[in-house]
């Protein structure tokens, strides 16, 4: 998938953008600090979440393209199922056996990845070349820069939104799409009340569910408290129990799909993405990768030519704007003890425009390369393009801002205020109590 987080997601020839890159790096042969020099052999390990057909045949292409261009490496790539990458890669960081190559999510989890010196720092690499710096944007490259270090190669700006079925929206007779979430309930009660389920959940994997809690925080809390909270791990403003109270509201319309606490994401058709895929629901919270997602789940497994997107309705009572958009802001990190040269011309390669644009027939993803962005056809993708440009405030999810241990906790407790095991004060007491911790 270029699943979540990308998500799930699931998430760059050598001639323009590469040629300019490689010469930031190509003045001298002499070993770095990893030990490597050039031309000798090597074996660069790449961990990603790719795990669909279309983006394993968009990383083969770019690591045979690498390989012919740098002699006697070998790109030697691990793709890991989205839910379990996480764990994986901090096993292997924290054991010294870390790939060379990485998906990095970004926010909280990068930087306790930093104050563990388990980053190499690209500053100066190919990946970080005046001309990449321009197409990819400013602001994405602040998004992995800490203390003024490159941490990660940005590859791709993630929204999320409701993604939806327009022709079960038409059966339902909805006909204008929901902009706060009272008009989100009178679609939910439409959809109920023509037999269909009004939204998909994958709560199993638990991030899913989450995702209620973090777009209603995204719409209760003004943009100053959310940097901040980011920051001070201090859930003490009330929006976040606001926000907790929506979840509850929400799941008190029995919106959901049968059995959705036993549902996976993105793994078959019985999965949320496979419900929506196969208009067995109406509705899905994702990230702007679930067009992949849902194509490889269709029986033909062909895009879902009725799939349609909107924006996180409004609440009311909200502090947070409107056009605030939250998703992953990720890319790709390199282990503290890989080369740097090698890396980053390999992560230079991966964001060139080319592999861009092939990175978005094969993901579904809107590229972050401005040159790359012509490709785009697909109305949702346009309404997101258009989303990102006039949004007052990107957030990445909440689970990556406040890193592994917080964020592992809220999630959980999220499934527990679904399953009425928890109270909204109770999950303001748990993540406070794991920020303690943390």
């Amino acid at each position: 998938m270029m699943t979540r987080r990308y998500r799930s997601r699931t998430l760059g020839v050598l001639a323009g953008t590469m040629s300019a890159a490689l010469a930031l790096s190509a003045c001298s042969t002499a070993p770095e600090a990893s030990g490597y020099k050039e031309g000798d052999p090597y074996t660069l390990t790449v961990w990603t979440n790719f795990t669909g057909e279309a983006g394993l045949a968009w990383f083969d292409s770019v690591a045979k393209e690498f390989e012919a261009s740098h002699a006697n490496v070998t790109v030697k790539a691990q793709h890991i199922q989205n839910e379990e990458l996480d764990g994986k890669l901090q096993t292997a960081l924290n054991s010294g056996d870390a790939p060379s190559v990485f998906m990095q999510r970004g926010g909280g989890k990068m930087r306790d990845m930093a104050k563990a010196n388990q980053l190499l720092d690209l500053t100066g690499s190919a990946a970080d070349s005046p001309e990449l710096r321009e197409k990819l944007g400013k602001v994405s490259y602040e998004a992995l820069t800490v203390d003024g270090k490159l941490l990660a190669a940005p590859q791709l700006v993630q929204p999320g939104g409701i993604w939806y079925s327009k022709d079960l929206f038409k059966q339902a007779g909805i006909t204008e799409i929901p902009k706060t979430v009272d008009e989100l309930a009178g679609a939910i009660d439409k959809l109920k009340g023509a037999g269909i389920t009004p939204i998909a959940l994958g709560g199993k994997d638990a991030w899913p569910a989450a995702h209620w809690y973090y777009f209603f925080a995204l719409r209760e809390c003004s943009k100053d408290t959310l940097e901040a909270t980011n920051n001070s791990l201090d859930f003490s403003d009330p929006c976040y129990e606001k926000a907790a109270k929506d979840v509850v509201d929400l799941a008190a319309l029995k919106p959901f799909n049968e059995g959705f606490l036993n549902t996976s994401a993105q793994q078959g058709a019985s999965s949320s993405a496979g419900l929506l895929a196969n208009h067995k629901a109406a509705m899905e919270l994702m990230g702007n990768w679930e067009p992949g997602v849902v194509k490889d789940l269709t029986p033909n497994r062909e895009p879902l030519p009725d799939l349609g997107w909107f924006p996180f309705p409004q609440v009311a009572s909200g502090k947070g704007d409107a056009k605030a958009l939250m998703g992953g802001k990720g890319g790709f990190s390199c282990s503290a003890g890989a080369p740097k040269k090698l890396c980053g011309e390999f992560l230079a390669l991966m964001n060139s425009e080319k592999n861009q644009e092939s990175f978005y027939t094969a993901f579904g993803s809107i590229p972050l390369h401005a040159d790359a962005q012509d490709v785009v056809k697909n109305d949702y993708d346009k309404q997101m393009i258009d989303a990102l440009n006039e949004a007052t405030y990107v957030s990445n999810f909440l689970d990556t801002n406040y890193g592994q241990k917080v964020g592992t906790v809220l999630n959980q407790a999220v499934i527990e205020l679904l399953t009425g095991k928890t109270t909204p004060a109770g999950l303001v007491k748990a993540i406070t109590e794991a920020a303690g911790r943390n």
